[in-house]
């Protein structure tokens, strides 16, 4: 089974991507909505979160914008919390990865956020980057409720530059040249692992990056 670790930068078209992986019928784990789920009601973190930053829940579920704002700017908070979340993140990842691997899935998507800031690019077969214009990213990213220039450049800090993560890629994926390019990209990507001359970077030392 081929694992595909998906990543970007913020507002460069990750979410649309995955769904277009999925669209094409692979499975796709999500780190960003599995967290969601861990924070909504009777989440397995809910309890956890609570007792290290009390105040935080909300109706049973966890305040997002509330624990965002006790973590802001405190570096042993943020430790804190993924000491917290991540085992419980990784714990779902592993469930869906023997649950796809038992019904004999060829090809999986890892949809995960920071992928290289949290140094976990060896976990996958191959890295797809998902990238787009500067211009077209800070549009995106804008248009969003309740963000700012100010939320923009804390996010866009704490990632990797663009130029870096595309570097470091086994395929990138433009989605700024619209939809159907996109899905075009994704399929390319598929037939190109799905092909039995295709050999994982994990499995093969040295092999040579696929083009893309």
């Amino acid at each position: 089974m081929i694992k595909l670790a998906l990543t970007g930068s913020i507002g460069m078209g990750k979410t649309t991507t995955a769904a277009m992986f999925a669209d094409e019928g692979v499975p796709v784990f999500d780190a960003d909505a599995t967290v969601h789920a861990l924070y909504d009601n009777d989440g397995e973190a809910v309890f956890h979160v609570e007792q290290s930053f009390p105040g935080v829940t909300k109706d049973g579920r966890i305040d997002r914008k509330a624990l965002a704002q006790r973590v802001a700017g405190e570096p042993d908070a943020l430790r804190q919390l993924e000491a917290i979340v991540h085992p419980l993140v990784m714990a779902r990842r592993a469930a869906f990865l023997v649950d796809a691997d038992r019904r004999g899935e060829p090809v999986v998507v890892l949809d995960i956020p920071l992928l290289f800031e949290t140094g976990r690019e060896g976990e996958a077969d191959a890295v797809v980057v998902v990238t787009a214009p500067g211009e077209v990213q800070r549009e995106r990213v804008l248009a969003r409720p309740d963000m700012d220039e100010a939320k923009f450049a804390a996010l866009h800090a704490r990632q990797l530059p663009d130029a870096e993560k595309r570097a470091r890629a086994d395929f990138v994926i433009d989605t700024g040249q619209g939809l159907e390019a996109v899905r075009e990209q994704v399929r390319l990507i598929l037939a190109t692992v799905r092909d039995p001359q295709f050999r994982p970077k994990a499995k093969v030392a040295g092999a040579a990056k696929p083009q893309q």
